[in-house]
């Protein structure tokens, strides 16, 4: 069950979180999801796992559903802000009063209420062995300043950290809003039609096999099949394609779809729980927890990276005054302050995820569903990509164009064998061969039907041995005939053992096959090949067409297999992926070995779904060059983070250490450079906002932010 974690706005503290619960027995590879605020955990673990999270993280905890943190923190800031100022604007007066009681009144009191909260968290954690987080950096940075009479810059530091927080985490509640709008497809209701009448009811009520009413203007609530009716529905939201789709009777209708002008009747064939809609959501939100190597790095990084800092400041601040001439150690003991406090990593552990995250929600919305940061990340590094061809770089409908009989047979008499032959094959060959036939087929009257992988059917028809298939199928069982190479996809025939002629069937290549190709070189692709099972010839007119650098034919299964694993030894370092594209069910095996495994076609089709990292919702290859810019683009913005956090803290570093900077700039280089890097990091989320927007494109103007 997914419950959200209240109260968690750090990101090294959903780090701690993790840590902690995994070391409970049966929560060992639970995750904790910080660009979301969840975590998914048995509901008999929950008492463990809040026990848990009160020891770790005192100030989170988990409920059922969001809560907003009270706007109060937004008026304790303007009144610790304006004390802070009279502290800061009347300090030699307030300074002159007895004891300077004055002074350190005013000021110490705009210093407990914004960073009491700090204090206490840096108590707890230090009693429990954890020294090195942001809490304990603030507490004995500020400290440090009370310590030295530097009242109003302790003040200042945790007033303008509890500023950045503030805005810090309205930043990432608003990227985390952002994202949920880009995937608010899920239906509220659905028109359930019971003896003749209609009422609303929750999607989830609906069972399969019962029929619901879809108006013009609704979102389709659940997958069916239309059994009256005809209208246009805007699979937008889905696929990410703008073009509205025509349905009628007969035809799949999936949740999430909105219906245009027309009133549809459907049939239910899928509970919600497993609807496309529910999947998509379910994939989108689970993505975050695949972290991507930067993720991983900067995680490690900012666990040796915080304690080095410590323990560099607390040198610079004993070692030069006692072997330099004339140093004090107020003044060192400053510069190591200062020190402290630009050396939080919040800016990089909290806008590095908030960018991936943005950056799946954003491909999701182009009708792209990632299923990890980790496979964003991949997608960066392609050299290789490998296309399957029948219905991927090919439509995958075929048409019967020609029949030739042979040895005396007729062409009715050849076209009704093999149809009864393929009688039980869901191949699109065969589809087409039953299609041109076009009367019913008694099926009893096929018997030891067998399909044998790579080569075609086998089957008695009639009391007579049928084979159906590619021309290996002919040499395999000895049939001597005189055509071997068609034009085109070929389905030899042979009746007892004696060649009965080939039919020949088209396949279309598609609309914008040609252009994905090409636009994947232009991105820097070095190497795009494309593997079938079909004949020589066939593959050679689909590769020469489409424009692929090499093909290989008449493969088995194992062989596609096989030559992917050929074509990953010769990359040229670890760095460098391939990845598969398939239709996710016939090359499920391929899709799993890639580095990176591409369903196409993937609307409604569970093989696709599971069995790849990168689904493309619409039947189009060009969505995959879509899906290499939305993970470029996010990787730029990522490394930006990464330069521009680094960069800043270590100008400062070392101004403070020559006693250039004063904690008034260590806190913009904390604060400052947080907020700065979380705004960037939302820029993933308007990947195609300008142009032609989110679900507008149709395959050609993608890649205006690149």
């Amino acid at each position: 069950m997914r419950y959200t974690l209240e109260g968690l706005d750090c990101a090294s503290c959903a780090a701690r979180i993790e840590r902690e619960l995994r070391k409970v027995k049966g929560l060992e590879k639970v995750t904790v999801n910080f660009a979301n605020q969840s975590l998914d955990l048995p509901p008999e673990l929950l008492p463990a796992a809040r026990e848990v999270i009160a020891r770790v993280e005192p100030g989170v905890n988990i409920v059922d559903t969001t809560s907003q943190r009270p706007e109060s923190q937004l008026y304790i800031i303007l009144v610790a802000g304006l004390l802070l100022a009279i502290g800061f604007i009347f300090n030699q007066q307030l300074h002159r009063t007895p004891y300077a009681w004055a002074e350190y009144t005013i000021l110490l009191s705009s210093y407990f209420l914004v960073g009491w909260r700090v204090l206490t968290t840096a108590v707890r954690n230090l009693t429990r062995g954890q020294f090195f987080d942001e809490n304990f950096l603030m507490t004995i940075a500020t400290i440090g300043a009370i310590a030295i009479h530097q009242l109003p810059e302790a003040a200042a530091v945790m007033l303008f950290y509890a500023v950045g927080e503030y805005f810090q985490e309205r930043a990432v509640n608003r990227s985390r809003r952002s994202i949920a709008a880009l995937l608010d497809i899920r239906p509220e209701y659905a028109n359930l039609k019971l003896n003749g009448e209609t009422k609303q009811v929750r999607p989830e009520e609906v069972e399969v096999g019962q029929t619901i009413v879809v108006k013009p203007g609704e979102r389709v609530p659940l997958d069916g099949e239309v059994v009256e009716g005809v209208s246009f529905v805007d699979t937008s939201a889905l696929t990410g394609e703008a073009v509205p789709r025509k349905v009628e009777k007969g035809e799949k209708i999936l949740a999430g779809m909105i219906n245009g002008q027309g009133l549809l009747t459907v049939k239910v064939t899928r509970p919600f729980g497993e609807s496309s809609v529910a999947r998509i959501l379910e994939l989108v939100e689970n993505a975050a927890a695949r972290k991507a190597p930067t993720e991983q790095f900067i995680t490690a990084f900012s666990r040796y990276y915080t304690p080095a800092v410590v323990l560099g400041a607390l040198a610079l601040a004993i070692i030069p005054p006692l072997v330099l001439p004339r140093a004090t150690f107020s003044t060192w003991v400053y510069r190591a302050l200062v020190l402290l406090v630009i050396s939080c990593p919040c800016a990089l552990v909290v806008s590095i995820p908030l960018g991936y995250f943005g950056g799946i929600g954003a491909a999701s919305r182009q009708g792209i569903l990632v299923k990890g940061a980790n496979f964003l990340d991949a997608l960066t590094g392609l050299h290789t990509v490998v296309f399957d061809k029948t219905g991927t770089l090919t439509k995958g409908v075929f048409r019967v164009t020609q029949v030739v009989p042979s040895n005396g047979f007729q062409e009715n008499e050849l076209l009704a064998a093999a149809a009864a032959a393929e009688v039980y094959s869901s191949h699109p060959i065969a589809q087409s061969i039953r299609a041109a036939y076009g009367q019913e087929i008694d099926s009893e009257r096929v018997s030891e039907y067998q399909e044998i992988p790579g080569h075609g059917i086998s089957a008695v028809v009639d009391g007579k041995r049928v084979l159906a298939g590619n021309d290996r199928l002919l040499h395999r069982e000895g049939i001597a005939h005189e055509v071997c190479n068609v034009a085109g996809t070929g389905v030899h025939v042979a009746i007892d053992g004696t060649f009965a002629g080939y039919i020949v069937i088209a396949d279309e290549v598609k609309p914008d096959a040609r252009e994905a190709i090409t636009r994947l070189k232009e991105l820097g692709i070095k190497k795009i090949v494309m593997l079938t099972g079909d004949e020589e010839a066939v593959a050679r007119r689909v590769a020469e067409e489409v424009g692929v650098d090499a093909y290989f034919a008449e493969l088995l299964p194992e062989g596609k297999v096989a030559k992917v694993e050929e074509l990953q030894a010769a990359l040229p370092d670890r760095r460098r992926k391939l990845a598969f594209v398939g239709d996710g069910i016939n090359d499920a095996p391929v899709i799993t070995r890639a580095d990176v495994g591409v369903a196409m076609g993937g609307l409604g089709s569970d093989a696709a779904i599971e069995a790849a990292d990168v689904v493309l919702m619409e039947d189009a290859p060009f969505k995959l060059a879509t899906a290499v810019e939305i993970s470029r683009h996010t990787a730029r913005i990522v490394k930006q983070n990464v330069a521009l956090a680094l960069g800043v803290k270590a100008f400062f570093l070392g101004l403070g250490t020559f006693g250039v900077a004063t904690i008034w700039e260590a806190v913009f280089a904390d604060v400052g450079v947080t907020l700065l890097a979380v705004f960037n990091a939302t820029r993933t989320l308007r990947y195609g906002s300008r142009g032609c927007g989110y679900g507008s494109c149709s395959g050609r103007n993608y890649g205006e932010n690149n």
